[in-house]
């Protein structure tokens, strides 16, 4: 099959390789260690052993020296663009005070005094003593009257200078705007825009690198870039897919209701962040129930309803694209639930399945949800950091919505038994790029019932984004599929015994299944050494 993914071949990639002497994770050979890469894709797997046939044949070698070789990861759901500016620049989400915040907001405007806007990230009030963010005036005097834009860690919400608002005319008028308290909604989208709009395209181009260069350090050889024009921009969004050298694959998808100008972006979809409701943290996710800390019978907000979700899956089937849409509230999901339904009673259900539809979060599922996702072959591109970062019973969203509905967010076992495809992502810089991290969030879940199997999470990180794209040749390391693979410092290798998929596990060979690293919490997680994006080197760990 010909890749329409793959880069023209550049010249490392022409070259044969045989890597041995390691631990090759293959379900075409559980017990491989040894494996041959030519012309960007695996050519083979096997035994040390039958490793000496190929010895004398191949252009380079590379002794793993006990290493482990496994597929490359793909993050789901990325914002590159903003990963690079948090990486290079002002990030709040280490803040533990509204003291501290304040401390490196000011450092950080000091530091660069020539930049037309200050950008930063990862503020939340909810883990600060104070439980408020920064007002207006305080980030004014802290900057010195420049425009600052400051979101919240979910990205659905920011708190920005009186010098940003200054530049967009009319944002006062906007809904979201509420004199006093972070911008929202259309205020937040304007001033968004803004801000964005004020990044030199050099600086751009630089987080954007930063970006994809962090990702290839931790093995990840894909990203599915999430941009569209309440998010990014069209610059960002083509000069992102035309960013030239080595490095991870970059996908892009395209949040607008106009399929043909996503298409003319070179967008795989429109799809990603196409807002049906907002955020948890920001009190925005569209909820059938009142948020339990908010004022009476607060529902959060709605972007999209059932029609305009049908038309939009309508018109994207029929134009050979994929739909997608942000649902994380169960009200949000629902209406994309009855919306891909409506659609699949005009063009048929068989080609609505065949279009692999997404959707992103989809936190709040119920039992007759997740029946449904199952029935419309929509995939669940999901993000396991969310749990491990506000779940549990003290979590955000037990404080957003309760315990008791808190402990069915993210029901991640229930999704696969249900035969839902399951795509895992980071929403970075929400959450920060860490696959194995989110690997670990998905098996020991903080609510125990919704746990899966790390081998079913890994799939899920591997295999399940390749899936998402519609291809189902990728993401393993079997003959004929693009090379795409990271090389490992780990531990000893397990396998999860199939009768108590977290807490016992199984070193016998006779499973015959391939083993992952034991991820169990506290122990260190594996530390890439290598990343091969088909066939191409685009990260080498210094000294290794």
């Amino acid at each position: 099959m010909t890749d329409s993914l793959n880069r023209n071949l550049p010249e490392d990639a022409h070259r044969t390789v045989l890597l041995r002497r390691g631990e090759v994770h293959s379900p075409a050979d559980p017990f491989a260690t040894a494996m041959v890469v030519e012309r960007g894709h695996v050519a083979w797997v096997g035994s040390e052993g039958a490793a000496d046939a190929f010895a004398d044949g191949v252009d380079e070698v590379v002794d793993l020296d006990g290493a482990l070789v496994t597929p490359a990861f793909v993050d789901a759901h990325v914002h590159t663009t903003a990963t690079g500016l948090a990486l290079t620049g002002l990030d709040l989400s280490g803040a533990r005070s509204l003291a501290d915040a304040a401390t490196r907001i000011r450092a950080y405007a000091e530091a660069r005094p020539d930049d037309r806007i200050l950008i930063g990230h990862g503020w939340d009030a909810a883990r600060w003593p104070e439980r408020r963010p920064l007002r207006r005036d305080e980030l004014d005097e802290l900057t010195g009257g420049r425009p600052l834009y400051l979101t919240r860690i979910d990205v659905h919400s920011a708190v920005v200078t009186t010098a940003l608002l200054d530049l967009v005319p009319g944002v006062r008028a906007l809904d979201g705007f509420r004199d006093g308290e972070p911008l929202t909604g259309d205020a937040h989208h304007a001033v968004r825009a803004a801000a964005y709009a004020a990044v030199a395209p050099a600086q751009r181009a630089e987080a954007q690198r930063t970006a994809l260069a962090h990702a290839a350090s931790l093995g990840i050889g894909t990203v599915h870039e999430c941009g569209g024009p309440q998010i990014s921009s069209e610059d960002d969004f083509t000069g992102l897919l035309g960013l030239d050298g080595p490095g991870p694959r970059v996908v892009g998808y395209w949040a607008d209701l106009d399929i043909e100008r996503a298409r003319a972006l070179g967008a795989r979809g429109a799809a990603g962040d196409l807002f049906v409701d907002g955020s948890l943290g920001s009190h925005t996710a569209c909820l059938h129930e009142p948020y339990a800390d908010a004022a009476a019978g607060h529902l959060g907000a709605a972007h999209l309803d059932a029609a305009a979700v049908a038309a939009h899956v309508v018109a994207c089937t029929e134009a050979g694209l994929q739909a997608g849409f942000h649902a994380i509230g169960d009200a949000a999901v629902t209406a994309v639930v009855e919306g891909v339904r409506a659609a699949s009673e005009k063009v048929g259900l068989a080609r609505i399945r065949a279009a692999r539809h997404r959707v992103e979060h989809a936190e709040m599922m119920t039992p007759e949800t997740i029946a449904a996702f199952a029935e419309l072959g929509l995939t669940a591109s999901v993000q396991p950091a969310f749990d491990a970062a506000w779940g549990g019973e003290d979590g955000m969203y037990a404080e957003r919505l309760g315990a008791e509905r808190a402990r069915t967010l993210n029901p991640y076992a229930a999704l696969l038994r249900a035969g839902v495809p399951l795509a895992l992502g980071s929403d970075s810089p929400v959450t920060p790029l860490d696959p194995w991290g989110a690997v670990r969030a998905a098996a020991f879940h903080r609510t125990p019932e919704h746990r899966v199997s790390v081998r079913a999470a890994f799939t899920a990180h591997t295999r399940g984004g390749w899936r998402a794209i519609g291809r189902d040749d990728a993401g393993a390391l079997v003959p004929g599929a693009p090379a795409d693979y990271a090389v490992w410092r780990t531990g000893e290798l397990v396998v999860q015994a199939p009768d108590d998929r977290v807490a016992r596990w199984s070193t016998d060979p006779r499973s015959g299944t391939p083993g992952l690293p034991d991820l169990t919490p506290g122990r260190e997680l594996p530390v890439c050494l290598r990343t091969v994006v088909f066939g191409q080197t685009v990260f080498v760990r210094p000294n290794e």
